[in-house]
């Protein structure tokens, strides 16, 4: 469907490739030739996760997914789930997710569940996402991704601008923004916030840091907001008393380490809105999107989906229509803050 874009080098197998599955040169002649082929073509549907260029040409130095052993455990593991999978002429669509933490982090997160996804629909579904929430946006806003994962925001903006439409959202669930402190910290109450510097992903994360704006704004708490680029840079400087209060969302809070988990307290949350939307490019035909539907549904129906979306620390997937994020457009955002200046 010439859906890939050769202009971004994403991707290059090397002999470091083959170890970031767990075959090590001393026992590669021992291994079915079936499987290396196999491990080849996930390498190439997940961005060939060989070095820094594995997940995105300009992502910093956290994407090397090479260096991640439990990452590389997964892509091992999810190797025999897509033995049934997307053929080598398969359409390959670019997937971009939205980058709430660390490239690596991402990429061991998400590869089972598009694994999964190739085996049910035949389309090999490449992951990418960006160095940070703006490039992300900026992404979007010149339609590189075939499918995406975004905030609410970012839906309702790109919907309009670039024409990506919502495939399917969580069903049962409402998305809350959360503000953050040390677990001892003396701040007790939203109201103590006031005059306080809080650590925020990016100007339009939508729940992290749109939504606790908005909210302390109309509670006329003034405060001062400093953006990390990531959740988890939100909890982590948190955690180490760079900051005294960070937002974040309850799904990439549950991700984070034990330690740091155990570090911090939620001190406060937002209403609920409407989630984060699977949306496509309007360049992906219908038939395609008819089957990636039928996949992101079909999770909710067995043991091994309902898994995966778990570890995402998802509910099960139900159809979406654009009208499902008319609770955000009533909030009249107006422009994404890091585009204002370009007109998007």
């Amino acid at each position: 469907m010439g859906m890939t874009h050769p202009g971004k080098a994403r991707f290059g197998i090397t002999p470091l490739a083959v170890t970031d599955f767990g075959l090590s040169a001393a026992r590669f002649s021992q291994i079915d030739l079936r499987r290396f082929i196999l491990a080849a073509l996930l390498l190439l549907a997940f961005g060939a996760v060989a070095g820094p260029q594995s997940i995105d040409a300009e992502s910093s130095s956290d994407a090397e997914v090479s260096s991640d052993a439990e990452g590389s455990n997964v892509k091992l593991a999810s190797i025999k789930e897509a033995e049934n999978g997307a053929a080598a002429n398969a359409p390959v669509l670019v997937f971009g997710i939205v980058p709430q933490q660390s490239a690596s982090t991402l990429a061991r997160l998400w590869a089972p569940l598009m694994a999964r996804l190739s085996a049910d629909t035949g389309v090999a579904l490449k992951f990418a996402t960006a160095p940070d929430i703006p490039e992300f946006e900026a992404r979007l806003a010149r339609g590189e991704y075939d499918l995406a994962y975004m905030n609410p925001f970012h839906y309702v903006v790109f919907h309009q601008d670039v024409g990506y439409e919502a495939l399917v959202r969580e069903a049962d669930k409402k998305l809350k923004g959360i503000l953050v402190v040390q677990k001892d910290s003396p701040i007790k109450s939203i109201e103590e916030v006031a005059g306080q510097s809080i650590a925020l992903p990016a100007p339009a994360a939508f729940a992290a840091s749109v939504l606790p704006r908005a909210v302390l704004h109309q509670l006329n708490i003034e405060a001062q907001y400093a953006y990390v680029g990531s959740h988890d840079s939100v909890y982590l400087g948190v955690s180490r008393g760079l900051f005294p209060v960070g937002g974040g969302v309850m799904r990439t809070f549950d991700s984070q380490t034990d330690a740091i988990k155990a570090s911090l307290r939620i001190l406060w949350q937002t209403p609920g809105y409407t989630p984060h939307a699977f949306a496509v490019h309007p360049r992906v035909d219908k038939d395609t999107r008819a089957k990636l539907l039928a996949a992101f549904v079909a999770l909710g129906d067995d043991d091994n989906g309902r898994a995966l979306l778990k570890s995402l620390a998802m509910e099960p997937l139900a159809g979406a229509s654009d009208s499902d994020w008319d609770d955000i457009r009533a909030l009249k955002l107006g422009a994404l803050p890091s585009l204002g200046s370009s007109g998007k």
